[in-house]
């Protein structure tokens, strides 16, 4: 028994030599990325099965020979493959170790049972990476194993002289199947390290955007002392020594250790490292810094700001303690900056020059509505502590949302990219309610151009008027059909039903203030196309329609 207990030990040496390598692969992004990945490319699944294939076949050449056998851990690899990167990996490693341990020893008494389950391995790995529940591979892996090691031991009964099978048996079959709880602490130590990526990128994600939440409301005002604020909640939040918000060329607010020195007369100018992360769009850290006209300085990041597409400042962190930007601060500050752009690019809309000049209808281009904001961005709050991959989704959701709008004039639009607007508005706000909105889709594959928001705005009504006041789940059913030579778009939600009074106020054009947008609508389509919004009241519900002409041309003004 002693011998065994060895044998075993021998087994957990040569498991960890496995763990250790697969650990500091781990710390290598390309493998990170590998990890994160649902779908793999056929580049990718090649060099994991190569991995594994090495993995497996190393295990041989490091076995233990007992009587003809060999003491090794390699159907530890080859389940380790499959259950946690599929079939591509676990079949093609198994089939190939088991093959390498037959044609090494091609007439041992145990290289037809190696290779038997050697495949067998691969083949149960791949059935648990495709049925098996995430939080319960670990342990399926650690059955599966001692499954395949009983499946060689009785082979080799079956296929060895019968004094010689149960000798080599007797000795090898404890350390192997005992062995096997190696397949979970490997697939657990890879599922740990992944997790722990995910819930550190949502713990910096909610950091981000807690700090966007706060800083919001200063956005409304683009001036030095609303700067200010916004760098001090940063520099709070962060634990920075000193925050900075710059355009292209001076500095527009400074907060923390130093600000004395940008306060003087001729300081207010960027710096040479400021400069080249401007003119070369290009985050700059440093460290480790010896010489700066801030000498108590000694780390620094510089991360650009941009507004459509161009840089338009930078956002500055100091840490007078040497190597204080760590990667985790550096993702934060890069996520925040992001974020920061938005706000810049959403609060320069109300500032720019043609919106006085293009009336109601620019009006509601330009204007996000600073609510909607707020609230997607507790809804996102709350799913990254629960679901940090829909926190995500909804992340490119909102920005999309905010882009779109952004980038919106007085020109003619592909009525699909309205759609996917409304799909982003949409997405949000099914984040916000729950399973209290229920939203249906039935669009026909139609190309039509279009002024841009005549169907978000629709939507919205329905959402805020037609189902938030319920006290139970409402839907939203939004189709967009053709219908011989014209285009039949409607927006239908089972709410309470518009008000005689509303539908009265939009036919005169004198409506209350929440019903902007309706009204909007209504008078666009009739300026563009003759007719307005059909309105009808439904048991239970509004029904809001009109009719697009396949053929005109809308005498929509441009810039």
């Amino acid at each position: 028994m002693t011998e065994e207990y060895s044998m075993l030990l021998a087994v957990f040496e040569r498991a960890a030599l496995m763990l250790m390598a697969l650990f500091f692969l781990t710390r290598i992004r390309p493998f990170q990325y590998l990890l994160r990945q649902r779908n793999h490319k056929p580049i990718e699944l090649a060099s994991l099965s190569l991995l594994f294939c090495l993995f497996a076949v190393l295990s041989t050449y490091t076995g233990v020979p007992v009587d003809g056998s060999l003491v090794n851990v390699r159907i530890t690899a080859i389940l380790s493959g499959g259950i946690l990167f599929g079939p591509w990996v676990g079949i093609v490693a198994g089939v190939v170790s088991g093959l390498h341990r037959y044609l090494i020893d091609m007439h041992g008494y145990t290289s037809v049972p190696c290779l038997i389950s050697s495949t067998a391995a691969g083949l149960l790995a791949t059935l648990i990476h495709r049925y098996t529940p995430k939080n319960r591979l670990w342990w399926c892996g650690i059955l599966a194993g001692m499954a395949c090691e009983g499946l060689t031991m009785g082979l080799i009964l079956l296929l060895t002289p019968a004094q010689i099978g149960a000798a080599i048996v007797g000795q090898i079959a404890f350390p192997m199947i005992g062995g096997t709880v190696c397949v979970g602490l490997i697939i657990k130590l890879v599922q740990e390290l992944n997790d722990e990526r995910e819930l550190l990128a949502a713990r910096q994600a909610k950091l981000a955007l807690t700090i966007a939440n706060k800083t919001l409301p200063y956005f409304q005002n683009l001036d030095r002392d609303a700067m200010a604020q916004v760098c001090a909640i940063i520099r709070d939040d962060l634990d920075a020594d000193a925050v900075a918000i710059t355009n292209t060329s001076d500095v527009l607010a400074y907060v923390g250790l130093g600000k004395d020195y940008y306060e003087r007369e001729g300081h207010g100018a960027i710096g040479n490292l400021t400069r080249h992360a401007v003119e070369n769009d290009q985050i700059i850290l440093e460290n480790n810094l010896q010489q700066y006209h801030l000498p108590d300085m000694h780390s620094v990041i510089i991360i650009p700001l941009r507004e459509k597409g161009k840089t338009c400042g930078t956002l500055k962190l100091f840490y007078r303690r040497s190597y204080g930007i760590t990667s985790p601060l550096r993702e934060v500050a890069v996520g925040l900056s992001q974020l920061i752009s938005t706000q810049l690019e959403a609060s320069r809309v109300k500032q720019l020059e043609d919106m006085a000049r293009k009336a109601e209808f620019t009006a509601l281009q330009s204007k996000i509505n600073p609510h909607f904001l707020f609230n997607a961005l507790n809804a996102i709050s709350t799913l990254i502590r629960i679901q940090p991959g829909q926190a995500r989704q909804l992340i490119g959701n909102l920005a999309d949302y905010l882009r779109y709008n952004l980038s919106l004039d007085d020109g003619l639009i592909d009525i699909q990219e309205e759609l996917q607007q409304v799909r982003d508005y949409v997405a949000i706000e099914q984040a916000r309610f729950g399973s209290k909105l229920k939203v249906v889709f039935d669009v026909d594959d139609v190309h039509l151009q279009i002024p841009s928001l005549l169907l978000q705005p629709l939507v919205e009504n329905a959402i805020l008027h037609g189902i938030q006041p319920r006290k139970g789940p409402g839907e939203v059913n939004i189709s967009v059909k053709r219908e011989g030579d014209q285009i039949h778009v409607c927006v239908r939600d089972s709410g309470y039903g518009i008000s005689e009074e509303v539908m009265e106020g939009i036919a005169k054009g004198k409506v209350e203030s929440r019903s902007i947008g309706l009204n909007n609508v209504n008078q666009r389509l009739k300026l563009l196309y003759g007719t307005g919004l059909q309105l009808t009241r439904l048991e239970p519900g509004t029904a809001v329609c009109f009719d697009l002409p396949i053929a005109a041309e809308a005498t929509c003004s441009t810039r």
